[in-house]
């Protein structure tokens, strides 16, 4: 309805699209070849019309329908086959549209994947936005927005070289009011964008400041979705209700502030085009009644006049499609290209077990360094646990280990080669990671138990270490029990113990363990840390971040880790 003028507005067609989707550049051609058709059509048929009414006018022996058989036969296939081409881009458009974005949806979903977990964190919000709504505005972007865009650009120039031909009076009338409604919808996308800027940065659109808004909203509603149980636990499960509901209300005002001007735009290029072709008409009658132009050539005039400025129209009345579509599209090739950043290293023919020097480790955070210049080496056969206050980087220090984290300055060392130079999926064949929050899908307990691969060892002496027997006996249908997504079902201390016997019975030699012991009661932990001391004793590389005492006894070495400001 409206387009701003806005410096750092996309183009309306992103170039980015066409790279990432086979189907967007295939039906991009479909869709020049019909508006070439279409053009010709309407050409075709606004001659025909002229010479058939004209003649039934002016020529008195040819008022019959026999006389203008095939003047009628000509204008009846064109009107057909523009009826036909109408048809199939809206069905090729529909088609192409559900393509382009089940295409750019996958792809996203798998670029999320394996992107920094930090950097995945900090954009869950955004992700789970465009991959559930923003990603479906291409569709009327494609099916409506790109049609009416191509018309535009095709379709006014060929039909002013047909008037220009026929009445240089209208022709020059068009071109001049013509530029008037591209100028008028940037007047209007300016007042617009001031409409709905309060409270936003000024270079961002309005389809930006939506999906942000929803995304925003997204955040707030995962996060209440993740800690639901623990505030209905201390009774202040309603306590957020009012922080959702004022998102919400912010939300909605936002985007009716943007209706309100972009309904008053529509009808402000009416107005315009309508009052374009009236002076056209007007022209043309006052030059008929003088007779001072042919009748054929004024009928082909008005006939095709109204159909320069309809195209532009369109643009305007769908420019909103493109918006939002090719915002939610941005971030959807922003997160394609950040996960093109990710190289891949190289597989290197490494001893059975791993020496890891973390030799003055530093990784950037948000508004501090965690951990800060960290140093220390963790040798096979021994147990090193990573200690320090909240916040200073103890997780993240294993993150690096694995290579999630890119430092941002000092290196990782595995056997003396850098982790980013090794193959990811190499390396985490060989690591066993038991992260804070375990990872389970919904399914049966033992697809969990086999989630990361080959389950070797004794199943039943590592239930036995872990508590997790207790636990089955306890479960009607043991194995085959199933829980939800993340473990619901479980109670934490269950989801725990779930994954350190996964982790026990996995046969890697480097084990990071994120606070193993945690939600386990003492007699449990004690039985954890004795299996942990034997995976140590049997050759592996052991680290544990951890602050408890009988975390703390079991440790060979120990290393403080620290934050900077």
């Amino acid at each position: 309805m409206t387009i701003s003028a806005d410096r750092t507005s996309r183009a309306p067609i992103d170039p980015r699209l066409w790279h990432y989707s086979r189907s967007a550049r295939r039906y991009l051609v479909l869709s020049v070849v019909l508006s070439v058709v279409t053009t010709a059509a309407i050409v075709v048929s606004a001659l025909m019309i002229g010479e058939i009414l004209a003649g039934v006018i002016v020529t008195a022996d040819r008022r019959t329908i026999g006389s203008w058989v095939p003047e009628l036969v000509i204008l009846a296939c064109a009107v057909a086959v523009r009826v036909a081409t109408t048809w199939l881009q809206a069905r090729f458009g529909h088609r192409a549209a559900t393509q382009v974005v089940a295409e750019l949806e996958g792809d996203v979903l798998a670029a999320s994947v394996v992107l920094p977990p930090r950097e995945l964190d900090s954009r869950r919000g955004e992700l789970a936005t465009v991959l559930t709504r923003g990603l479906q505005d291409l569709r009327p972007y494609l099916a409506g927005y790109l049609p009416a865009l191509l018309l535009a650009v095709i379709v006014p120039p060929c039909l002013l070289i047909v008037i220009a031909t026929q009445d240089l009076t209208s022709a020059g009338i068009i071109a001049i009011t013509l530029p008037l409604i591209p100028v008028f919808m940037i007047l209007i996308g300016l007042l617009t964008r001031g409409v709905v800027a309060s409270g936003h940065s000024a270079g961002s659109t309005s389809a930006n400041r939506t999906l942000t808004s929803l995304s925003r909203l997204s955040d707030q509603l995962l996060d209440l979705l993740a800690g639901l149980p623990t505030l209905r636990a201390l009774g202040r499960e309603k306590g957020p209700a009012e922080r959702v509901r004022e998102l919400g209300d912010g939300h909605r005002r936002t985007a009716m502030k943007a209706l309100r001007v972009a309904f008053l735009s529509s009808m402000v290029l009416e107005l315009l085009a309508t009052l374009s072709v009236a002076l056209v008409a007007v022209s043309i009658g006052l030059r008929l009644v003088f007779g001072d132009m042919a009748l054929q050539a004024g009928i082909i005039a008005l006939i095709l006049a109204p159909e320069v400025y309809l195209p532009l129209r369109s643009v305007g009345e769908r420019f909103h499609a493109a918006e939002d579509g090719m915002a939610a599209a941005g971030r959807a090739f922003g997160v394609l290209g950040a996960s093109a950043d990710v190289v891949t290293g190289d597989r290197f023919t490494l001893t059975a077990h791993h020496r890891i020097d973390l030799a003055r480790v530093s990784v950037q955070a948000r508004d501090r360094t965690a951990p800060h210049r960290l140093e220390g080496t963790l040798r096979p056969g021994s147990i090193t646990v990573l200690t320090g206050p909240n916040g200073s980087g103890k997780s993240t220090a294993l993150q690096a280990v694995l290579g999630l984290v890119s430092a941002s300055s000092g290196r990782v060392l595995v056997d003396g080669i850098d982790v980013t130079a090794l193959d990811r999926d190499w390396w985490w064949s060989r690591v066993a990671w038991l992260p804070q929050r375990p990872v389970l899908i919904p399914g049966s307990l033992r697809e969990n138990l086999e989630l990361t691969g080959i389950v070797g060892g004794d199943i039943a002496a590592a239930c036995a270490a872990t508590g997790f027997d207790d636990v089955l006996a306890d479960l009607p249908d043991g194995w085959d029990t199933v829980v939800g997504a993340g473990g619901v079902g479980l109670s934490l201390g269950q989801r725990q113990r779930l994954a350190l016997t996964r982790v026990l019975l996995t046969e890697r030699p480097v084990l990071l363990l994120d606070e193993p012991t945690a939600h386990l009661d003492a007699e449990t932990e004690a039985a954890v840390l004795h299996s942990i001391v034997g995976k140590a004793a049997s050759g592996a590389t052991v680290v544990m971040v951890g602050h408890r005492p009988a975390v703390l006894a079991v440790a060979d070495r120990i290393v403080e880790v620290n934050g900077h400001d």
